[in-house]
């Protein structure tokens, strides 16, 4: 008995012994399991802040990339690029724009020329016609722009436009169109008509320039005139072709000539001191032997409680309004008429966001021309090298006034339903001199005192960010001086179009 239960705690010892040691291996197992654990977790959090420091750095790229430029860009009418457009900082953008109109009084399409059609009553509208509308919400356009930064808060910038036709792919010139016309009665003209875009590779914008969020934007080359600036922010239709007297007359835009609501050769700088912003835009290049031809511009503002305001003053010295010659002589052939004149511009702006929804506007241009201090002489050179064969520096021994007006309201009924009804109007003193000084009736001068008044209404469905179709109206009528020589006074002109943009 003894030896059995001296055999029974032996064997208990030794299973004892062996479980100890058992415990042991297991203990020494777990151990290593939990530093080997421990070292994969830091080299997994490690790897995690790698992975997010590249993140933030990415993100802040594209954030920068993404970001609408500042207004002295002049480029506040494109949308932000899209991300699969841009790389390494730059963006191609562009828009297509393409319609169909009726028109009670107007003219055939000219696919040299930007607006395609003349959707304002214009001298030339002779019958009533169905056409294709090209770039009437706005230009259909293609180009390049990129910011990049190269100092602490210094970004460099630039930006490459061309516009086109859409219906033909011609870049939009309308020296063109006024060549087309030369020697042409009224009543079998095309459409056509005077431009800031006369077939330059890029005729909408052309400029580099550096932008500081502290010491604000100057930019130099080819871009808006801050007048065209203030009518793209401040025109309830955003300077539309077919549905803004502002917006297809380049008057308002050019202080008084179409031809200056793009400026070569020209200096800007934009800068924003608190809730006050400034800024200033010279010209001083001529083209050909018009070396005086140049212009200055200041412009201040202000954001407050909803409203936004703006104030420009502008000269301009041998502005030149370019037009068809009637008869011209073998010589003429392909050249120009111009009248020559030195104007002077204030312009006040007003805008009042209501509510998310609701937007009113409201602006006003007080235009005087006076006769060039610098006259011009034939021949010389025009924008997109046209040559100008006759000219008239003496149109305005009276000085000539034009005071331009609008208001307007954009309501947007959903976020993807957006309606616009704006009125325009525009009167003219009488500058005549000698027996008809003082007239008011069309068939005496067009020196004489007249007015022009523009209503329209647009109802525009976003379908998506990038495609959107609209339709709408406009009536432009005529009256006394600024009827003379007019085939028809009015003419309704409805259209229902489609854009994509990108």
């Amino acid at each position: 008995m003894g030896g059995k239960l001296r055999k029974a705690l032996v064997c208990a010892a030794v299973i004892t012994s062996f479980a100890g040691v058992a415990h042991a291996d297991e203990l020494s197992d777990l151990k290593t399991q939990s530093q080997q654990l421990q070292q994969q977790n830091q080299t997994l959090m490690q790897r995690i802040n790698q992975l997010e420091q590249r993140e933030q750095k990415i993100e802040a790229v594209q954030a920068q990339q993404q970001a609408a430029p500042p207004p002295s860009t002049a480029v506040s009418a494109q949308k932000p690029g899209d991300d699969s457009l841009t790389w390494h900082g730059v963006t191609l953008y562009g828009a297509y724009d393409i319609g169909v109109a009726y028109q009670s009084a107007g003219t055939p399409l000219n696919n040299s020329y930007g607006p395609g059609i003349e959707e304002l009553i214009s001298k030339n509208s002779n019958h009533s016609l169905v056409s294709l509308a090209p770039n009437a919400l706005s230009y259909s356009n293609i180009g390049l722009k990129g910011t990049e930064e190269i100092l602490p808060g210094i970004s460099a910038l630039f930006n490459l436009q061309t516009t086109f036709t859409s219906t033909g792919g011609n870049i939009s010139n309308g020296q063109q169109s006024l060549v087309d016309q030369n020697g042409v009665p009224l009543n079998k003209q095309i459409s056509g008509g005077d431009s800031s875009r006369a077939g330059q590779l890029f005729d909408g914008a052309a400029y580099v320039g550096l932008s500081s969020p502290t010491w604000g934007t100057v930019t130099v080359g080819r871009q808006n005139s801050m007048t065209l600036d203030g009518v793209i922010a401040y025109d309830p239709q955003g300077a539309s072709n077919a549905f803004s007297l502002i917006g297809y007359s380049g008057t308002t835009a050019g202080i008084g000539d179409t031809q200056d609501a793009r400026l070569d050769s020209s200096i800007k700088y934009r800068v924003a001191l608190g809730p006050i912003r400034a800024g200033a835009l010279i010209q001083e290049q001529g083209f050909g032997n018009a070396t005086t031809r140049s212009a200055y511009e200041a412009d201040i503002g202000t954001d407050y409680a909803g409203f936004s305001f703006d104030a420009i003053y502008s000269q301009t010295y041998d502005a030149i309004s370019a037009s068809s010659i009637a008869a011209p002589t073998p010589a003429q052939t392909g050249t120009l008429a111009a009248t020559v004149s030195d104007n002077t511009s204030w312009m006040l702006l007003a805008r009042y966001n209501l509510d998310d929804a609701t937007k009113f506007y409201a602006g006003t241009e007080h235009i005087q021309f006076d006769n060039p201090q610098n006259p011009l002489t034939t021949p010389f050179k025009d924008l997109g090298n046209y040559t100008i064969s006759t000219v008239n520096n003496t149109a305005f021994n009276e000085n000539k006034v034009l005071q331009i007006t609008w208001t307007g309201v954009k309501y947007n009924v959903t976020p993807e339903l957006e309606l616009t009804g704006a009125a325009y109007f525009e009167t003219q003193n009488s500058f005549a001199t000698g027996k008809i000084a003082g007239c008011s009736t069309k068939a005496q001068s067009s020196a004489c005192s007249g007015d022009e008044e523009a209503y329209s209404v647009v109802a525009d469905y976003k379908f998506t960010k990038r495609f959107d179709v609209y339709g709408g109206a406009m009536y432009s009528e005529v009256n006394g001086g600024l009827a003379n020589g007019f085939l028809h006074d009015s003419t309704i002109d409805p259209i229902v179009g489609a854009r994509f943009r990108f």
